[in-house]
């Protein structure tokens, strides 16, 4: 494969995988941002080894290895982030439960459940929306690419979305 060819392969790959890998790298507890970090991360060290020429044009095979590099990087970077922050001496750690209450979480916990039942109640469109655009953080436009909607759609599914929630939750 000319190098030309494999910078193009390469370039798709990017293009095609990024959001997937993103994805992956939120799975490990990382931010939008470090995910993105990750992921540049991943790409880096997916070009240096000596597999990546060898599967070019192979998409399962790529994606399964970029995968498993971004999932590496990600735990990479969350262990250094980790290991960076300043740790409490066991002189300071406090034995006393500062945290709310048992009732408090109880109730946390049931409403919790209501969002949920209510979340299964939507319409299955109304549910992809919500999911994309409040729980993964997409945009408007993002949203409705993927779903192949346009994005005026996309706005009142998430509006009568979110009536339709705050309706079942106040019953």
């Amino acid at each position: 494969m000319t190098d030309s060819g494999f910078t193009q392969w390469v370039g798709t790959l990017a293009r095609t995988h990024t959001r997937r890998l993103a994805a992956v790298a939120r799975n490990e507890g990382l931010t939008a941002t470090d995910a993105l970090d990750a992921v540049q991360e991943a790409f880096h060290t997916f070009l240096q080894l000596p597999q990546a020429r060898s599967i070019a044009f192979e998409d399962e095979d790529s994606a399964r290895l970029l995968a498993t590099v971004v999932r590496n990087a990600a735990r990479n970077m969350r262990r250094r982030h980790h290991r960076a922050q300043p740790h409490e001496t066991f002189e300071d750690v406090s034995l006393t439960n500062e945290g709310p209450a048992i009732d408090e979480l109880i109730s946390q916990s049931e409403e919790h459940v209501r969002l949920l039942g209510c979340v299964d109640m939507l319409g299955k469109v109304q549910r992809h929306v919500v999911t994309l655009r409040m729980l993964e953080q997409m945009s408007g436009d993002e949203v409705a690419r993927e779903l192949g909607l346009r994005p005026g759609n996309v706005a009142v599914l998430l509006h009568r979305a979110k009536k339709e929630l705050e309706r079942c939750l106040l019953e």
